[in-house]
């Protein structure tokens, strides 16, 4: 897929066929795809605004690439010349300009999206919390890539299916379960004033701290575990109680922090299925027991080793589940893609569960992918929650918000805005947001709240506040608009080097959305719109929108300015980032 705008697109169009007419003048048996050419940005604006290498061609033309690019030059017009090896373009900004203002303001919100996946039913997994702790940062980096990757998906024309699986079974349960049944004394969320998921988790803690004083502690957990799948009523009880102690705490940040999801799956529902598979491929012998009666598959012929599908005593792993959860979830929605969003320490498992699925004869088993990311880390180092050294969601945005409160207030700004409360929500989760997105999501990170939440920099705050900026200028020209009476929207006024570079950027958005929709890779719409942001800051500075005698110079600024701003919106949006028209 090509993500060049429409003027790009054109150009190459004529480039191609001027390639096409030198070649014929010289008689060279030679073609070309517009979409093989590559193109370049000038090292300096006034040297153009694209730039075609002619190195490709050299051999074609058994010729150096500096002559041919004055050949293909002098065959088009006064805005291309031979610079070297390449042809410069100066692109006629005034025409790009006027149909590119009107696309964004006639689409609005639509602006950006696509039809490049056209319909095709794609799931995303994320979250995947476990019901023994509340969610930490890197739940949140989690969240932020899965709900943005859905969000960008959409935008490209994918009908999404936002999917979470609740980790509500398991030896790490049972440990929070037998912790609470030890040192609990009855404890509940209503009488210690804590949200259910901090109990719960807060006797995990506990736990890791009682097995290295008792060895007997972890034997107690699997003893804990075989009654669970055995259904004992007792232990039955207390994990349900617990499970909804932690399962309404989750809901919570999830609200607060804007992911939200089309189905929830339990791991308790769905590793049934996960056994029966596993007992239906013994049948098939495509998995084989061994002595001590577990169940194992040998996946050496693809240097993926062996592994265990059940163990001895009958109880399942995560790969058992995962395994039936697959499968529930085609039954339920026959996905043509489903992604994966989980840290990259779970290759190894992704791999051998696509491949168990493949060998149990799924043919959509091919369509599964796992977008791995990387670690997220405090400056401090790195976190477990056994230890209790996790950073808490929970706190991690009260934090944010509390700091985005005082830079409010620092700044004099608390009376401007309407809502200080509900404003420096909006703040801390976009410097959030932001923040997690604006990394590659393979590469680890280091995540500061300090650097994240300021008004400067390449930050979500800086962008909010340029978007609040730009709507405070419109909102003036509204109010005085009867004074600009008379004047018209002129695109060929936009001549300033940053407002031709504004309308590049403003062009180029739709191919970024593409772009980021095939790599899976929100960073390239972050990137995108902090330039939009950083070069709207310049412009703005130097060149008064309002302050102008020319009327028609005054309505081609704002016109573009309100382009400027709903394209700032729409990539927020994919972002999960709030828009405030105040700050």
């Amino acid at each position: 897929m090509d993500h060049m705008s429409t003027y790009q697109q054109n150009w190459k169009k004529k480039i191609a066929g001027a390639l096409k007419a030198v070649a014929a003048d010289r008689d060279i048996d030679f073609s070309v795809e517009e979409d093989d050419l590559l193109i370049e940005k000038p090292p300096k604006p006034e040297m153009g605004d694209l730039a075609f290498p002619m190195f490709p061609y050299a051999r074609f033309f058994k010729t150096s690439p500096g002559k041919i690019a004055k050949q293909v030059a002098a065959k088009m017009g006064s805005d291309t010349t031979a610079a070297g090896p390449y042809i410069n373009i100066t692109v006629d900004m005034g025409e790009v300009a006027e149909d590119l203002l009107k696309q964004i303001h006639e689409e609005g919100e639509e602006f950006g999206r696509n039809t490049s996946l056209n319909g095709q039913k794609i799931m995303v997994e994320f979250s995947c919390p476990n019901t023994n702790k509340p969610l930490h940062l890197g739940h949140l980096r989690n969240d932020t890539i899965g709900e943005s990757v859905s969000r960008i998906l959409f935008a490209n024309g994918a009908c999404i299916n936002k999917v979470n699986l609740i980790n509500d079974r398991g030896i790490h349960i049972c440990k929070s379960m037998l912790a609470y049944k030890k040192f609990g004394e009855g404890v509940t969320p209503e009488s210690s004033g804590k949200k259910g998921d901090h109990l719960v988790g807060g006797f995990y803690v506990k736990f890791g701290k009682w097995s290295k004083e008792d060895p007997s502690a972890e034997e107690q957990a699997r003893e804990m575990l075989r009654l669970w799948e055995s259904g004992d009523p007792e232990v039955t009880e207390l994990w349900n109680t617990m499970n909804r102690w932690t399962i309404e705490g989750i809901e919570e940040t999830y609200k607060k922090t804007g992911i939200s999801f089309d189905k929830k799956y339990l791991e308790s529902e769905t590793y049934f299925r996960g056994r029966e598979l596993v007992h239906e491929g013994l049948e098939k012998e495509i998995f084989y027991r061994e002595e001590d009666g577990s169940v194992w598959i040998d996946l050496n012929d693809v240097k993926l080793d062996r592994k265990v599908l059940l163990r001895s005593d009958g109880t399942t792993l995560y790969l058992t589940q995962d395994i039936g959860t697959a499968v529930a979830r085609h039954d339920d929605w026959p996905f043509e893609r489903l992604i994966y969003v989980v840290a990259s320490e779970q290759q190894y498992h992704f791999q051998v569960l696509f491949e168990v699925l493949s060998r149990l004869g799924f043919p959509w088993a091919k369509n599964l992918h796992h977008l791995s990311y990387g670690m997220v880390n405090l400056p401090e180092g790195k976190m477990k929650s056994r230890e209790g050294t996790v950073v808490d969601a929970d706190d991690l945005v009260a934090e944010l918000t509390g700091m985005a409160k005082e830079e409010i207030k620092s700044k004099g700004r608390d009376e401007e805005v309407d809502n200080l409360e509900a404003t420096s929500a909006k703040i801390a989760l976009g410097a959030l947001n932001y923040y997690l997105l604006q990394v590659s999501p393979t590469k680890d990170m280091i995540f500061n709240p300090a650097e994240s939440i300021s008004f400067n920099g390449n930050t979500g705050p800086y962008l909010q506040y340029m978007g609040a900026r730009i709507s405070s200028m419109l909102r003036k020209y509204e109010e005085r608009k009867e004074s600009y009476s008379g004047g018209k929207v002129d695109s060929r006024l936009l001549t300033v080097a940053e407002e031709r570079e504004l309308i590049k950027l403003l062009a180029e958005y739709p191919g970024i959305v593409n772009r980021a929709g095939e790599d899976l890779n929100p960073s390239f719409i972050a990137a995108h719109l902090y330039e939009i942001c950083k070069t709207f800051s310049r412009y703005y500075h130097d060149n008064p929108v309002l302050h102008n005698e020319s009327k028609d110079l005054v309505k081609t600024r704002i016109h573009l300015s309100g382009a400027i701003l709903q394209v700032l919106k729409n990539g927020f949006f994919l972002l999960g980032m709030p828009f405030l028209p105040t700050m």
